[in-house]
């Protein structure tokens, strides 16, 4: 299928430089049905290898997967780069045209990529195609999980000189690593006017061999043009007045004019999760309200909840086991593409948890903790380290000598009515469960019958219409879809399950702590006595706090270096080459702030403002404003970009933007007009952007306005940690949604509390000390400059903090 091809939502397959455009598609080709072969990963059967290189002593599991090809990979670094150069044989003739006589074939990939798998089989596996690229290249394999700022490189390349791009990432290099032509998936063989990648290799070397000036030439400039374009600076340090507000509105618009009325979100298929558009929309909703347009932030409202609820009724839902998948092939959320990413994960579960801080509707806390059990359970390593992501493909069965796509999560209809017995039929009407299988529901969902006769649970029909027609109350025919639920997962257990990427990338874990520590918080606005059902188990509250802290103690240990301050990237049995890049900081800044405003010790404060600064010091333009995605000290790395795009992930400056707004009101003096003027500045690089493709930067477009508020709202929670009145205040602080608040929390017993406050903000050790009372938790919440009377009371807190913006001070 066309939209499992990459892992993007590009169309392109095939993309090729014009000294191969004899071989360019016509205007109104169309893909052929895909061989079955394509949707299938054959499994080395053989108890030793025939063939082993340089990529079994990586740690990567996607470099790891390549290991025993008969193609001769190298991971990237200096020794691939010195072998391109010492294989060109007139050596002594000049030690310039040595650097420019081997390329490099450069595929960039991922362990849980399908089409990276069904490339490895096709080609990499093939010996005569390994024998052309030992013969004619130095091949080089690079994990885009572990080296994102090589990837961005040259997807950015292929990107902009063809129109798309995605997963594997395939691109011929100069020894000097400058890109020559690229491209994504390529089959092994010509075939429908296509050509195979044989052919392409015989063609890269012909070009190679006639034509190598003038591919230099043109892969240099196009670097050059590169860096131009992608490294944008502002001699301006703040953003015009009104762009903000603009550009919040043109996104709203944007984003609404996208809206599928009838199978929620926003976009048509393939349909990708994309919570950064929830958080503009949810953003833009609760601006208009407290600006008193309710039915402008009704119906922003209306379209997310919504849009959420298909989510997670929807076959991208993993009903089973929780968490959610990739994206959905069809318009209706029901096939996915099954592989689970732990940036989804973490926030997805956040979205639902802000959902549920408008609605106080348990539906969408069950889904939030749904995702977060499913973490707890599946992907958590024994020291709290959070893993990246489980594969689409699986063996159908042990042994299998092939895997396919969706086989650990699809069912027939018999495997459900032999497990489930008496209460099958109600579970199959509930889930869509049909003897021919049910992926019917759109012409996109299975074109090419790859699951006939397979289920994908979907639910179509309401609960409470199936619950009365079998004469049950709601409670007990949820019990029971529930323990259908968990005798299904118990089969499913025992079958081959798809490879985990046990990497722990600091980014995405960032991403997941801030999720688990909002929960802490934030679920303890559920009814007393609510009732959960499998795969949900009732976890209490203040064991996600426990989860979120376990997670950045092990960044803290094992992928953070107390004397330098800087990060690494990614931790697999030790921590990888890679250093810490933009995201990694920003996105584990966040988390930080977030575990500390939701109840975690001062220590994730102090660390989080420790960050910033190496963070400023490795990836600011001080003039130019803005953070570059990479530090700039590897040679290899011939971009340093400055990434604005909140796409699956939201961009470091995005991101970063919002935790200086955030440092800037937790600090006094001197810093937070540092923070602040850090924040100006960057936002200011992105004009244009923001006012001409807001849609592309939705989350960047909350932090302009974020920027522009005349005072965010603090909320200053003063007693003694370990009482439980002082929880109850902290949950009452963060039980309703407000992106514009800030919490701050201080025991005035805690010594190294009160000297922070006193060093960075004064203010609030004032506050501490004349607000403390012995056996009290008092709560205050100032804006412009105005504090209210001390509250001693969770519930009190709460209805100050409804009450409209104009009525909650004296």
């Amino acid at each position: 299928m066309l939209h499992r091809i990459t892992h993007s939502s590009s169309s392109s397959l095939l993309l090729l430089p014009r000294l191969l455009s004899h071989h360019s598609l016509p205007s109104n080709f169309k893909f052929p049905p895909k061989p079955l072969t394509l949707s299938l990963r054959l499994l080395s059967m053989a108890s030793s290898h025939k063939h082993t290189n340089r990529l079994a002593s990586e740690q990567s599991p996607y470099l790891l997967q390549h290991a025993h090809n008969p193609v001769d990979w190298y991971p990237w670094g200096q020794e691939a780069f010195a072998e391109a150069r010492r294989r060109d044989a007139p050596i002594f003739l000049s030690t310039l045209r040595v650097v420019l006589l081997t390329a490099i074939l450069f595929q960039v990939g991922y362990s849980t990529c399908h089409w990276c798998h069904v490339m490895e089989v096709e080609s990499f596996e093939d010996e005569a195609v390994a024998n052309l690229l030992n013969d004619w290249f130095v091949s080089i394999k690079v994990d885009r999980e572990e080296r994102p700022d090589v990837d961005k490189v040259y997807m950015s390349y292929v990107q902009a000189l063809y129109g798309g791009g995605g997963w594997p990432l395939s691109v011929f290099l100069s020894p000097d690593l400058k890109p020559l032509m690229g491209g994504t998936y390529f089959p092994p063989d010509d075939k429908y006017g296509r050509p195979g990648f044989k052919t392409i290799l015989r063609k890269v070397k012909e070009a190679w061999d006639s034509k190598r000036d003038m591919l230099i030439k043109s892969g240099s400039y196009a670097i050059e043009q590169l860096s131009e374009a992608m490294s944008a600076s502002s001699d301006s340090d703040k953003l015009p007045d009104g762009v903000p507000a603009e550009a919040i509105h043109l996104c709203s618009e944007q984003l609404s004019g996208s809206y599928d009325s009838k199978f929620g979100g926003f976009g048509s298929a393939p349909k990708f999760p994309r919570p950064v558009e929830v958080n503009l929309m949810l953003y833009h909703s609760k601006k208009l309200e407290n600006m008193g347009k309710l039915d402008g932030a009704d119906g922003s409202k209306k379209m997310v909840l919504f849009s959420l609820q298909c989510m997670a009724k929807g076959g991208i839902h993993d009903h089973i086991g929780g968490g959610f998948h990739r994206y959905s092939v069809d318009e209706c959320w029901h096939v996915p593409h099954f592989e689970k990413m732990l940036y989804d994960q973490g926030q997805l579960a956040n979205v639902y948890l802000d959902a549920f801080s408008i609605t106080k509707d348990t539906f969408y806390s069950y889904i939030s903790r749904d995702i977060l059990d499913y973490l707890r359970r599946d992907m958590i390593g024994p020291e709290g380290e959070i893993f990246s992501a489980e594969d689409a493909d699986s063996a159908e069965t042990e042994g299998a000598a092939r895997k396919k796509e969706g086989a650990f999560y699809i069912w027939t209809s018999k495997e459900v009515e032999d497990i489930l017995g008496e209460h099958a039929a109600l579970f199959e009407e509930h889930y869509y469960i049909k003897q021919p299988g049910n992926c019917d529901l759109s012409g996109m969902s299975d074109p090419h019958d790859e699951f006939k006769g397979k289920n994908v649970l979907i639910e179509r029909k309401e609960s409470s219409e199936i619950a009365s027609k079998y004469g049950m109350s709601g409670e007990t025919y949820q019990g029971i879809l529930g323990e259908c639920r968990r005798k299904l997962f118990e089969v499913r257990s025992r079958r081959p399950k798809p490879h985990l990427d046990d990497k722990v990338i600091v980014s995405w874990n960032g991403l997941a702590i801030s999720a688990f520590a909002r929960a802490s918080k934030i679920l303890e606005g559920e009814p007393e006595g609510t009732k959960f059902y499998f795969p949900v188990v009732g976890t209490e509250p203040k064991e996600y706090m426990r989860i979120a802290e376990r997670a950045a103690f092990f960044i803290r240990n094992q992928l953070y270096n107390v004397e330098t301050h800087r990060l690494h990237h990614s931790f697999r049995r030790s921590p990888s080459k890679a250093p810490g890049f933009l995201d990694d900081y920003a996105f584990l800044i966040s988390g930080l702030l977030d575990l500390y405003e939701f109840g975690g010790g001062i220590n994730w404060l102090i660390w989080a403002i420790e960050l910033q600064e190496t963070q400023d010091a490795l990836f600011l333009d001080r003039d130019g404003g803005g953070y570059f995605n990479n530090t700039g000290e590897d040679s290899s790395v011939l971009l340093r970009v400055k990434e604005d795009h909140d796409g699956a992930e939201p961009s470091g400056n995005s991101i970063s933007a919002i935790n200086l707004i955030r440092l800037a009101c937790m600090v006094a003096g001197s810093k937070a007009e540092h923070y602040k003027k850090n924040a100006e500045h960057l936002l200011a690089v992105f004009e244009k952007r923001l006012k001409d493709m807001a849609m592309a930067v939705p989350l960047m477009c909350c932090a302009a306005d974020m920027l522009r508020v005349p005072s965010r709202k603090e909320v200053v929670v003063v007693g003694e940690r370990t009482s439980k009145e002082f929880e109850h205040m902290l949950a009452a602080a963060h039980a309703l949604y407000d992106p514009n608040r800030t919490v701050i929390h201080i025991d005035p017993n805690n010594k190294e509390e009160m000297e922070f406050w006193e060093v960075n903000n004064s203010n609030i050790a004032l506050m501490a000390k004349n607000n403390y009372a012995v056996n009290k938790v008092v709560a205050l919440v100032c804006q412009n400059f105005t504090c209210s009377p001390p509250v001693t009371d969770h519930a009190s807190l709460e209805a100050l903090l409804s009450k409209k913006p104009s009525s909650s001070f004296t």
